[in-house]
Order: C-alpha cells, then sequence, then structure tokens
C-alpha cells in the first residue's frame, strides 16, 4: 500500500511503531518569505507528457534498509547532498538516453525525526539540515546540468499546517486555515495524514494556488501528488481527492511554467478518465519497493505488476501514462534481483510505456544495470509512437503480450514467471497472421532469422525476451461464434444478459459455482491445435477452465478488462478434430469466471 512517499506504509506490511510515532509528531512552522529569490526561467514549451517521462527518484534508497543507505536513521538518505550526487551521474551516465528528471520524493520538509516544517502560509518549508541551501538552490543545480528537477507532496492540508486554524492563506486576504477544511476535520489521503480540503469554500482554492505558485517560483518542473484517492488503499467521500486534482491542474496552468503532474498511488481505475483530464500520469499499483534490506525484491512487488497493469493498459497514451513505479535495476545486489528477473522487470516497464524512472544509486552502476537502463532499442519501445503491449495470451506462468506498431511490426515479449525454467511460445495466429516473420531479439541487438509460424524459447525462472516481429505472412481468417446463441449449451448458473459493448449486443455471464458455457458445432476443416480468441468482459482477473470434446481441461487466468462494460481478448490453444467440435467454459465447482463475449476460430 502506498507511494513513493514519506509515510513509508509498505505494501503488504504494517507500519513499524517508530513510523507511526513520528507522524504523530508536532510539526515546526518557520517563517519564510513567499519566494526565496527571483523565478526560475521557464524551460521551453512542450507538448505535455507526449512520451513517458525518465529520469531518477530519491524513494528506494531512502525506503531501503541495505547497509549504508540510510545511516542516520530511516529515511535519512533524503539529503541536498546525496540529490546533487545522483543529479551529477544522472548527467554524466544516463541524461544522454534521455533520462533527465530528477525527483525529490518524500521528507524534503522534515528532519530527520520525521517532524514538519512549515512557512507562516502553512506550506511545506525545506528541512534546513537536510537542504541547507533551499529548494530553488537545488532546482537551479539540477538545471545547470540541463536536467528537470521534481518535488513531492501528499493531498490535503497536512495536520500540523492547520495550526489553531488561524494560519494565513498567502495571497488570499482573509483566509485561514481554518477557511479551507471541514468543520468537522475529516482525514484524507493514504495516510490519513492530512484535512480533506473543502472545495465548496471560497478560500480552498488559494491554499492550492499558493502551494503551486511557490513549487513553481522554486523551479520546478514535476510534482508527484501523493495518497490520492480513491486509491492509495482507501475509497468513499472522504479520500475522494479528484477535487483536489483538479484544482491542482488548474493552479498550475495559471503559474505559467510547464510542471508535469503526477499521481500516486494505485489509484482507481473507475476514476481514469478523471486522472487523463487532469494529470500526466497516474500509478497503477502499490510501492515496488519491498522496505526490506534490498531496494525491492520480485514477490514485493514487482511481480503484481503482470496481473495489475493489463486492465489500465487502453488509458495510457500521448499526454497521460501508466505507472508503474521505480525501475530498480541497475545495481545488483542492492536491487535484490537475479538478473534474470532484472531484464523481466525493465521489459514489463518498457512495453507497458511506464514511465522510465530509476531508484538505483546511479554512483555505482554495475555494467548490466548499466546496459539494461541504456539500451537504446528498448528505451526507443518505451519513448516511441507505438502503443503500450497488452497480454495476447492468459495470465498464466508463461505468457505472451505484443502490440502491433505503425510501421507494421510487432513488439513481442515473452515471459517466464514460473519458478522454475520453462519454454514459451508465441503463435503468430495470436498477432493475426500466419507464415514466416522476422525476429530481432531488443535486448541483444541481435537478428535472430526468419521463424514460420511462431517462435519458442527457452527462458530460466522469471525470465524473458523482447523482440520486434516483422512478418511476411498471411492475414488469419476467423470462423465467429457468439456466446448467447441458441445452439450453445447453458448450465449451472450460466444465463445471457445486455452488454452494450459486446460484438452482438449480448454475452453469457453468471458463470460462477459450476456455471458452463459449452459452444456447439465449432467446425474446423483439419484436426490441430487452434489458437482461440476469447473476447471476454472481467473487472478482476478471474479463472475459467477450457475444454474441447469433453475432454481434460486446461485452467487459465485470464487478465481483469478493469470493468465490467469493457471488452478485452487473449487467445488460448485448443486441440479440436476435423469437423464438429464443442468447446466447454467452466468456472468450475468453487471459482468465479469472466462473463464471455464470443469467441473466433482460425480457418485454418
Amino acid at each position: 500500500m502506498r507511494s513513493s512517499s514519506y509515510f513509508a506504509m509498505p505494501a503488504r506490511a504494517l507500519l513499524p511503531a517508530r513510523a507511526l510515532l513520528v507522524l504523530a509528531l508536532t510539526a515546526v512552522a518557520v517563517p519564510t518569505a513567499h519566494a526565496a529569490d527571483a523565478p526560475t526561467a521557464v524551460p521551453t514549451a512542450h507538448a505535455p507528457a507526449a512520451k513517458p517521462y525518465m529520469g531518477w527518484s530519491s524513494w528506494s534508497m531512502q525506503s531501503s534498509k541495505y547497509p549504508g543507505l540510510n545511516p542516520d536513521g530511516d529515511y535519512s538518505y533524503l539529503t541536498e547532498a546525496n540529490v546533487l550526487k545522483q543529479t551529477d551521474a544522472l548527467a554524466a551516465k544516463l541524461k544522454k538516453y534521455g533520462y533527465e528528471y530528477v525527483n525529490i520524493d518524500a521528507g524534503w520538509w522534515m528532519d530527520k525525526t520525521w517532524k514538519s516544517g512549515f512557512d507562516q502560509y502553512g506550506r511545506q518549508k525545506p528541512d534546513p539540515v537536510r537542504f541547507p541551501s533551499g529548494m530553488k538552490a537545488v532546482a537551479d543545480r539540477i538545471h545547470a546540468k540541463g536536467l528537470k528537477a521534481g518535488i513531492y507532496l501528499p493531498a490535503g492540508l497536512e495536520k500540523a499546517a492547520y495550526g489553531d486554524g488561524r494560519t494565513p492563506i498567502w495571497n488570499a486576504d482573509g483566509c485561514t486555515t481554518a477557511d479551507i477544511v471541514y468543520d468537522d476535520l475529516r482525514t484524507t489521503n493514504g495516510w490519513d495524514s492530512a484535512y480533506k480540503l473543502d472545495f465548496t469554500k471560497p478560500c480552498t482554492s488559494k491554499y492550492i494556488d499558493s502551494q503551486a505558485q511557490l513549487i513553481a517560483d522554486w523551479g520546478y518542473d514535476f510534482l508527484k501528488l501523493d495518497g490520492v484517492g480513491p486509491g492509495s488503499g482507501k475509497s468513499g467521500d472522504q479520500y475522494d481527492n479528484v477535487a483536489d486534482v483538479a484544482a491542482w491542474h488548474r493552479a498550475i496552468a495559471d503559474t505559467g511554467r510547464p510542471i508535469h503532474l503526477e499521481l500516486s498511488w494505485s489509484l482507481d481505475i473507475g476514476h481514469a478518465a478523471d486522472w487523463k483530464k487532469y494529470s500526466q500520469g497516474w500509478r497503477v499499483d502499490t510501492d515496488v519497493e519491498c522496505y526490506c534490506n534490498t531496494l525491492v525484491s520480485w514477490e514485493n512487488s514487482v511481480d503484481d505488476r503482470w496481473d495489475d497493469t493489463p486492465a489500465w493498459t487502453r488509458h495510457a497514451g500521448p499526454g497521460g501514462w501508466n505507472d508503474l513505479d521505480s525501475l530498480d535495476v541497475g545495481n545488483g545486489q542492492m536491487d535484490g534481483l537475479t538478473k534474470a528477473e532484472r531484464q523481466s522487470y525493465a521489459t514489463l516497464w518498457a512495453i507497458a510505456k511506464s514511465p522510465l524512472y530509476t531508484g538505483d544509486d546511479l554512483t555505482r552502476l554495475d555494467p548490466y544495470g548499466l546496459s539494461l537502463l541504456t539500451n537504446r532499442e528498448v528505451i526507443a519501445l518505451n519513448q516511441g509512437p507505438n502503443p503500450p503491449a497488452h497480454p495476447v495470451t492468459p495470465s498464466d506462468p508463461q505468457q505472451v503480450w505484443a502490440s502491433k506498431n505503425p510501421d507494421g511490426t510487432y513488439t513481442v515479449a515473452l515471459f517466464n514467471l514460473a519458478d522454475a525454467p520453462a519454454a514459451v511460445t508465441a503463435d503468430w495466429t495470436t498477432l493475426g497472421f500466419t507464415g514466416k516473420a522476422d525476429v530481432r531479439d531488443l535486448w541483444n541487438h541481435e537478428n535472430l532469422g526468419t521463424y514460420r509460424n511462431k517462435v519458442t524459447q527457452a527462458l530460466p525462472a522469471h525470465g524473458s525476451r523482447l523482440f520486434t516481429v516483422t512478418p511476411h505472412g498471411t492475414a488469419v481468417t476467423y470462423t465467429g461464434y457468439e456466446a448467447e446463441s441458441a445452439a450453445n449449451t447453458l448450465a449451472g448458473n450460466a444465463s445471457v444478459a445486455d452488454c452494450s459493448a459486446c460484438s452482438n449486443g449480448k454475452k453469457v455471464g453468471n458463470l460462477y459455482l459450476g456455471g458452463k458455457l459449452t459452444f456447439n458445432d465449432v467446425t474446423v476443416a483439419r484436426a490441430g491445435t487452434y489458437q482461440i480468441k476469447i473476447s471476454y468482459i472481467s473487472g478482476d482477473a478471474r479463472s475459467v477452465d477450457v475444454s474441447a470434446n469433453g475432454g481434460g481441461a486446461t485452467r487459465h487466468k485470464l487478465p481483469a478488462t478493469g470493468d465490467w462494460g469493457t471488452v478485452a481478448s487473449v487467445y488460448v490453444p485448443v486441440t479440436l478434430r476435423a469437423g464438429a467440435n464443442t468447446i466447454t467454459f467452466d468456472s468450475g465447482t468453487d471459482g468465479y469466471a469472466p462473463d464471455i463475449d464470443r469467441i473466433d476460430v482460425p480457418k485454418s
């Protein structure tokens, strides 16, 4: 649970007692001028988030217990000196590959006991020990390297900024902190660390304006707004921060400075339209950090992304991107991953077109990590005009993800998510063609030659391959079979329902606790194994048993489509005999299966 945030709530663990304690510490209010110096020059205007951003973020090292990273206590890594050290390393090693943002995460306004400091207007003030030169000076140093500067804030009015409710709001005569929150002081954000802002009050937007103007005057180019709901582990009106995000969007525009707004964490996909309208990126999952003695681990929670990303894929594109969190693949032992896991991690981030920002120590990248972070072909895939890849097979231990590129080629990734070596096959039928295709290995910069109908690779545990496939075959033609057809057989709870998104306006649902759908008279000209395209709807990932002609079933987990009104498709191999066949979808006696729209069967 959480984002890269100062509240340090691990994805799968409770907060340690010390972290809970420091949240309750009283803030220190320190007066300061509105802007320390004259505003930093505004960067050249460009289309916002035309491609996923690239850079570095401080949180992974802040949150880790790896020896030496936080010698002065938990989360003590974040200092001006360390940020500038990483800035220099980014400029020297990664800038020429497109990495440009240096993002300062949570804690910049807190001392090393996690006590907050605010100015006389209730705005976060940099801790003088962590950032003795102030935030503008740090942004200026980052800009001097030809890079962009990022900063972090939580949603809402932090409790310690409220004071006694009499704290004035900058540039808002007569307005105080009591005039911007609900009278009952209801709390909000992922940690209930702030009072919820009441945007029905005329003073409230002025507070967001004051924060936006301050970071613009300091010269920041990026803001991560954290603990945003619905999401961040919370739901309900108290945690609905859509109005906050809208206010930030407007306030940033009013500053005249182009500031990228990134939202965090585990955001509610039901509000995807709001996130897209008001921001340039949104975290789709929990923290990738493990809050352990490395930066990340495979199980907590790098591997979650293969399950959680597919539902969001359709929402990503120029102007706003699905953020999978930090890419920590550059430090070897400190990362806590095998080489195979590091490559798979980087592969998914690249093909999903997630922002590529690492949380590694850039001063000690190992050769393999540097090769992953600087592979120009993989970066071009992430930054280019091709759409995000999506699963073309179920979310089983062996998976294939793909996308069709504007030039007619395909991006194809093979993943073995099992704990033991296994072969993974990409069948050209799942891409929509059959016959020959040329295959290029992007990680190894190698043309592998021409493959007919498919490519199969032996992969290590948690391993992957990433290809560009250039087809030379012919398009596949299909015979479609609607789930609601009167020729089919329904059993158990299965029933036909209306479905405006479905191909014929109908679907078969209620496939649970023994519910079955059998397609009858599925006809093929010759016997063989066919890649059957399943069009389905599933608000969450669900499994189903698929069998043919009463034979043994294979259980497949189908990725979530994001809601119960969106259709997606995957391909599953089914062995059919020449002539008529039956294909059955069975929820199992104790399971819940997706709703089925239709199947499409290749004609040859």
